[in-house]
């Protein structure tokens, strides 16, 4: 990857098109019909997440983002397609701070909790969709074990966060021209109504939504392949949630349990002031270690030599 420069990580720029496919044809194709259907899923690594002056930085994105690109270049003719997910919110969302006032009528600091307990006490009011928001929080902490958390303003669609890194997205277009692979883009979160971490289906399931259940089209992709890899933003929420999400997909099927590769050194946590992520995500992680799924450093995972 001549274009590659791993100094541009983190930055904004206008990526050279003509540069990267330049590039990826002196690569030449692969013919992937003779190879394993090796699928690299890249979650939401964008620019509010993995740059320092994002909205919702993650410490440690940016070399989680050189990682993968390294990862990618060595491994670049095994690689059958990149998903790339897109966490993309709207304003008012129902984890955002106008969603919600106290008895002042002062919103939530950002990674504030707010528990069913806290909205029957009336120490928070929703200010959109009272009786579902109430309701909201009940099913969340009931079926999805999760307390509602708030978030600082984050992925808005059409601002430069809901991008990828610019130099993660050219290594993905380097690849697709190189191998002839199409990329494929999930978009999750637009649903104002619900929180959306997996890149499989939203935390609680909007009614009558046509959007807001299991991503099928997604699944199938998924399906067809024979190895999934899973890296990207953050470990402790989104990357979490979608491991999971397949780990009970493919409970009945162990095979394809140990046919998971998360790419651990690629991937960081969220920082909260008084919750330590990392440990909760790491206890869920064990949990689908046991079960199969394998957690590996980037670097020593040679895609060539899987059986």
């Amino acid at each position: 990857m001549q274009f590659y420069d791993s100094d541009r990580v983190g930055t904004l720029f206008y990526p050279d098109m003509e540069a990267i496919e330049q590039d990826a044809l002196a690569v030449g194709a692969v013919n992937q019909t003779e190879q394993k259907n090796i699928h690299l899923v890249l979650i939401d690594m964008q620019v509010d997440f993995c740059h320092e002056q994002g909205q919702l930085y993650v410490p440690g994105a940016l070399d989680d983002i050189r990682r993968v690109c390294d990862f990618i270049g060595r491994n670049s003719a095994e690689i059958t397609q990149i998903t790339a997910t897109l966490d993309s919110h709207l304003p008012f969302h129902i984890f955002h701070p106008p969603w919600w006032v106290d008895a002042n009528g002062n919103h939530p600091d950002p990674f504030t909790l707010i528990t069913h307990a806290d909205l029957l006490a009336g120490k928070w009011h929703a200010t959109l969709l009272p009786e579902y928001s109430i309701e909201y929080t009940r099913r969340l902490e009931e079926d999805a074990k999760k307390v509602l958390t708030i978030w600082p303003f984050h992925t808005l669609i059409g601002s430069m966060g809901t991008a990828l890194d610019p130099m993660l997205w050219s290594v993905i277009m380097w690849h697709s021209l190189a191998r002839q692979a199409q990329p494929n883009w999930v978009i999750k979160g637009t649903i104002p109504q619900t929180e959306h971490y997996s890149a499989i289906q939203p935390e609680i399931p909007v009614p009558n939504h046509p959007s807001a259940g299991r991503d099928e089209a997604f699944l199938a992709k998924l399906d067809a392949s024979d190895v999934i890899i899973i890296a990207g933003e953050a470990e402790s929420h989104c990357v979490l949630a979608t491991v999971g999400d397949l780990v009970n997909h493919y409970a009945d099927h162990p095979e394809r349990l140990r046919s998971i590769y998360v790419l651990q050194d690629c991937m960081s946590p969220v920082q909260h002031p008084e919750i330590d992520f990392h440990a909760l995500a790491w206890e869920q992680y064990r949990q689908y270690a046991a079960m199969g799924v394998n957690f590996v450093d980037s670097d020593q995972l040679t895609l060539a030599e899987l059986e």
